[in-house]
C-alpha cells in the first residue's frame, strides 16, 4: 500500500489498525498475516495464499449453492464470527468477495480493513450497500448485531445466488433495507427461510445473535442441527466441494489484475508518520 495514498486518504489509523488486529488474531477460518514490514514509499502486509479463490467467483460459476454446501461455509463464518465477538471485535464486511476457498475447501475470511474493536456501539458509516444493516444507515448507532444481519443476508445469498436486497440506487436499496421484508425463493426449506427471517430481522432485540443467549440462538438452530461444531473447527470433514488446484502457488482461481509497478521514493518522508508499522 503507497504511503503517499494512505495519507492523502487519511488512513493512516485505519492501516494501522488492520494490521494490528491481522497480528493479533489466530483462527483456522481467519486468514493469517504472516508478516509485515515497510521501506521508504510502502507498507506491506504479508498473508498466507489460499489458493481456492473468492467465494464470490466459485458462486457465480455454481449460480447458487446447494444447503449443505451453504451451511458447511456458513458454520465456519459462524465459529469465526463468534471468535471474533469474543474478542470485542466487529468485522463489518462480510461478502462473498471476502471469503477465500482453502486448498481443502474451506473458507478463509479476508480483510479486515472495517474490522474494529469496540465497547459499546460505534457509529462509523461503512461496509457493501447490499450487506449494510439497517442501523449503520439510520445512524442510530450499533455494534456486534450488524455482523449478525450480514450473516443473515450471506446465507442467502449462497442458496438463492443473489442478495436479498438489490437495486440500481443505493439509497434504494437503503429504504428497501430499512422497511421492507425480502422475498425468499421457493427452494428455501424451512429451517433456512426460519434461520435468515431471525437474522434479518430490523429490530436488534428480535435479532438472533444479540438476544440474550447471543450466538447459540444461530449455532443451535434446526438449519445447523447436522453440524459437528468441533470436526468443523478441526477441519476433519470432507468439503461438499474442493476446489482445483496445481500447486501450493497455483493462482489460476483468482480473476486476474493488472498493478502498478513498485515506484520507490529516494527519501522517507513518511517515517514518523508510520513508525509505529
Amino acid at each position: 500500500m503507497e504511503k503517499a495514498k494512505i495519507m492523502k486518504q487519511k488512513q493512516i489509523d485505519h492501516t494501522m489498525n488492520e494490521k494490528r488486529i491481522l497480528a493479533s488474531v489466530s483462527f483456522p477460518f481467519l486468514v493469517k498475516q504472516a508478516f509485515a514490514f515497510k521501506d521508504n514509499s510502502y507498507v506491506y502486509i504479508a498473508l498466507e495464499f489460499v489458493t481456492g479463490g473468492e467465494m464470490f467467483h466459485h458462486l457465480r460459476n455454481a449460480g447458487r449453492f446447494g444447503e449443505t454446501r451453504t451451511r458447511f461455509y456458513a458454520s465456519q463464518v459462524l465459529l469465526a464470527f463468534e471468535y471474533l465477538h469474543y474478542l470485542d471485535l466487529i468485522y463489518r464486511d462480510l461478502k462473498p468477495e471476502n471469503l477465500l476457498i482453502d486448498h481443502k475447501g474451506y473458507v478463509k475470511v479476508t480483510d479486515f480493513g472495517f474490522c474494529k474493536k469496540i465497547s459499546g456501539r460505534t457509529w462509523t458509516f461503512c461496509g457493501t450497500p447490499e450487506y449494510l444493516a439497517p442501523e449503520i444507515i439510520l445512524s442510530k448507532g450499533y455494534g456486534k448485531g450488524v455482523d449478525w444481519w450480514s450473516f443473515g443476508v450471506l446465507l442467502y445469498e449462497m442458496a438463492a445466488g443473489h442478495p436479498p436486497y438489490q437495486a440500481e440506487k443505493h439509497i434504494e436499496m437503503y429504504d428497501m433495507i430499512v422497511s421492507q421484508k425480502p422475498k425468499y425463493p421457493r427452494h428455501f426449506s424451512p429451517e433456512l427461510k426460519d434461520l435468515v427471517q431471525n437474522l434479518l430481522q430490523v429490530d436488534t432485540t428480535k435479532r438472533y445473535g444479540t438476544l440474550r443467549n447471543g450466538v447459540q440462538d444461530i449455532k443451535n438452530h434446526k438449519f445447523f442441527a447436522p453440524v459437528d461444531y468441533i470436526a468443523t473447527y478441526q477441519k476433519r470433514l470432507d468439503a461438499p466441494f474442493v476446489p482445483e488446484t496445481k500447486s501450493i502457488s497455483d493462482d489460476s482461481n483468482f480473476d486476474k489484475q493488472d498493478e502498478e509497478p513498485l515506484r520507490v521514493s529516494e527519501t522517507n518522508q513518511f517515517a514518523s508518520e508510520f513508525k509505529d508499522f
